[in-house]
């Protein structure tokens, strides 16, 4: 480092020069100033070859608000010899180590202080930019975020709580998990939406022949079924309170009782749930224990809706169009014009309603067709009820006029095909519970005013 010049270090003379000790000096590549303390804290600039200016003025390379540094504080020049810092006359002087310095090489690790703020020479470190774990797609920030959830969770027994609405993809996220986990036994998958709530605990956790009427046989439960491996519990929150003791019994001792018996069975399953509901809310309202919620959420993962990761709509197109027009071994293209009305769109079936409207496009286009036009996609037909909009304001006026005509029709016509009962509207349209019954509070529609 600096060999000392002064015992003052706040008011002594510059040192001139830093003459680091042999192969002290870094390769400036791979290379980054990071701000560590002041208002800028966490802002890093990559050390590329060529001048970077530190200072108040705007055109900085990297600007800095600490009252305690100039308008032009310092400079660092970069080259493959090593990166130099040059003081541009700053009023408080620029400090390497509590030396103040005015030329000097620098090192990886080196410390700077200007003013309040404290800079630091650290190693780059590269993440290389993911599109997918397992089948999860999508390049997004907030994707790339549950990757690296998803990576660090995998190899671990911590029980996973996945949220997510319809179709965001909660059991390929679950698959991801098993698949990354290295456990030998098999994906099982307990829908506890799909069962008869009579029977719930005899999905989980098996029955022994007699139990019931029409229980003429014994069975396994999912958690002996899935034992060695993971068992995927989708749509938990519609447990009933009277059930939810049992599957926190079976979480903590790791043991089942079968209904109509008195013997314990053991199980190794890592156990994964997934819900659309608000846990946290029903646990307010008493519906879901607070004790069986925190066992269940070890590790809370939230999958976004597609509307809030618009930016994977292109892959994701791509995806499904490279799935289905490969049965027909037809080149499809993707207009522009196709992904602006997809971008517009707000996709409340999330993924799944894209692979399904990816899925009709393709089997309506005509035959030898090779480009995807948005008339093919089926969420033109909005301008078809919408009303005159050449003197109604300005474009995003009329764009939300527009959508919410189609919006309101659609859930009518909707809430007709499923006879007023809103849960069966969510399954036929493909869109979550709670989300349904925003978008009729939104657009003031009764259920019962819906029927047949």
């Amino acid at each position: 480092m600096c060999p000392p010049m002064s015992s003052d270090w706040q008011s002594g003379p510059p040192t001139k020069t830093f003459v680091p000790e042999p192969g002290q000096l870094a390769d400036p590549a791979g290379l980054s100033l990071v701000v560590v303390r002041g208002p800028e804290r966490g802002r890093t600039i990559s050390l590329q070859p060529g001048a970077i200016s530190v200072g108040k003025h705007p055109d900085s390379t990297l600007v800095l608000t600490d009252p305690g540094v100039s308008r032009h504080h310092f400079d660092l020049i970069v080259d493959g010899a090593g990166i130099q810092l040059r003081d541009a006359g700053s009023k408080n002087g620029t400090f390497l180590g509590g030396l103040k310095v005015v030329d000097c090489e620098l090192a990886e690790g080196a410390m700077l202080r200007v003013g309040s703020t404290l800079l630091q020479i650290v190693a780059t470190v590269v993440t290389p930019t993911r599109d997918r774990f397992g089948d999860l797609l999508g390049a997004s920030p907030k994707m790339q975020e549950i990757y690296g959830l998803l990576e660090r969770v995998a190899p671990t027994n911590a029980t996973v709580l996945i949220v997510g609405e319809t179709g965001s993809g909660k059991e390929l996220c679950a698959q991801a998990l098993h698949r990354h986990s290295g456990r030998k036994g098999p994906f099982a998958v307990c829908d506890l939406s799909a069962v008869t709530r009579s029977l719930i605990e005899s999905e989980l956790f098996g029955h022994e022949k007699g139990a019931f009427t029409n229980a003429v046989h014994s069975r396994d439960g999912a958690f002996v079924q899935a034992d060695h491996g993971t068992l995927f519990i989708d749509e938990v929150g519609e447990l009933e309170t009277e059930s939810q003791p049992r599957l926190l019994r079976a979480l903590q001792e790791r043991q089942v009782k079968p209904v109509g018996s008195s013997k314990y069975r053991d199980f190794d399953v890592r156990v994964i749930a997934a819900t659309n509901r608000d846990l946290t809310e029903d646990v307010r309202q008493g519906r879901f224990r607070q004790d069986l919620f925190h066992r269940l959420a070890v590790v809370r993962i939230r999958l976004p809706p597609l509307r809030e990761r618009k930016e994977d709509l292109p892959m994701l197109v791509r995806h499904f169009i490279a799935h289905f027009a490969d049965q027909s071994g037809r080149a499809v293209t993707v207009p522009p014009a196709t992904l602006a009305l997809l971008a517009e769109y707000d996709w409340p079936g999330n993924v799944r309603e894209l692979q399904n409207t990816i899925e009709r496009a393709l089997a309506v286009m005509p035959p030898g067709g090779t480009e995807l036009g948005p008339e093919l996609l089926g969420l033109e037909s909005v301008a078809g009820n919408a009303p005159d909009t050449q003197d109604e304001g300005d474009f995003q006026t009329a764009k939300e006029r527009l959508i919410s005509t189609w919006e309101r029709a659609y859930l009518e016509k909707l809430l007709r095909a499923a006879g007023g009962n809103v849960s069966e509207a969510a399954r036929q349209g493909g869109i979550a519970r709670i989300y349904l019954h925003r978008l009729l509070k939104k657009h003031n529609i009764r259920a019962d005013r819906s029927k047949p």
